[in-house]
Formats: structure tokens, C-alpha cells, sequence
């Protein structure tokens, strides 16, 4: 067989087999490298919450928010155990809008809620709150 007959063949031939295998790995490159630059966004993203996150739960003037929870309603209203940093409240007799302030408070805190019962007695409110911080 002669070879130089198909010659331009050959070379048409092998330089598709070329470009075909470059199209192929400048697909896998540039798929590879917008995973990473989402896995890095995501990356970006958590970091900045874990960030915010300490911020909040590190803050040093819980104590002081957690004081103003006994100023939101009369202190006939209350009975109040705090001992380092954990709090025990028992708010009795509470109005609807006592109660709506007291909760919104107790919730924009950073603080570990571990008990919060709110009971109901007749057109008032008894809260027992429990946290720590």
C-alpha cells in the first residue's frame, strides 16, 4: 500500500483526532474549574456565617440584655434566679402584650434557651424560663 496517496488524509485526519482531544480536555478544564470556584464561594460563605456567628454567641453584653428582661414587666410580676450564667424567671399573671414583648426579647437573645412553658390562665400568662449563656 502507498502511503503517500493517502497522505493529506492521514494529516486531515490526524489533526481532527488533535482538535477533537483538545476540545475535550479545554471542556474538562473549564468545568473543573467552575466546581471549584463554586466549592470556593460556598467555602467563602460559610466562613462568613461561622464569622457572624461568633460574634453573637461571644458577646460579652448578654449578661447586661439578659438584666433587661427583668425591667419589661413590674417586679411584682416576677420571680428571678440568676447564679453566674444561668437564668431561672417565673413571670405570673402576664397580659397578652407583656407576654409578646417579654418572648420577642427572650428570642433576639443569644443565649441557649432550655426551658421556655408558657401557660395560660384565663385572659392571663405564666412563663417559666430557663437559660444559660
Amino acid at each position: 500500500m502507498n502511503w503517500k496517496l493517502y497522505r493529506n488524509e492521514l494529516i486531515v485526519a490526524l489533526s481532527l483526532l488533535i482538535m477533537f482531544s483538545a476540545l475535550l480536555y479545554k471542556n474538562a478544564q473549564v468545568s473543573s474549574r467552575s466546581q471549584e470556584t463554586i466549592s470556593i464561594k460556598h467555602a467563602v460563605t460559610e466562613f462568613k456565617e461561622l464569622v457572624s456567628l461568633q460574634k453573637t454567641w461571644a458577646d460579652k453584653k448578654v449578661s447586661k440584655r439578659v438584666e433587661k428582661l427583668k425591667k419589661i414587666v413590674p417586679s411584682s410580676k416576677i420571680k428571678w434566679s440568676k447564679k453566674g450564667k444561668k437564668l431561672t424567671a417565673h413571670y405570673t399573671a402576664l397580659t397578652p402584650k407583656e407576654l409578646n414583648k417579654l418572648v420577642t426579647n427572650i428570642l433576639s437573645m443569644a443565649v441557649q434557651i432550655q426551658v421556655l412553658k408558657i401557660n395560660r390562665d384565663n385572659s392571663s400568662y405564666n412563663v417559666e424560663f430557663k437559660c444559660k449563656w
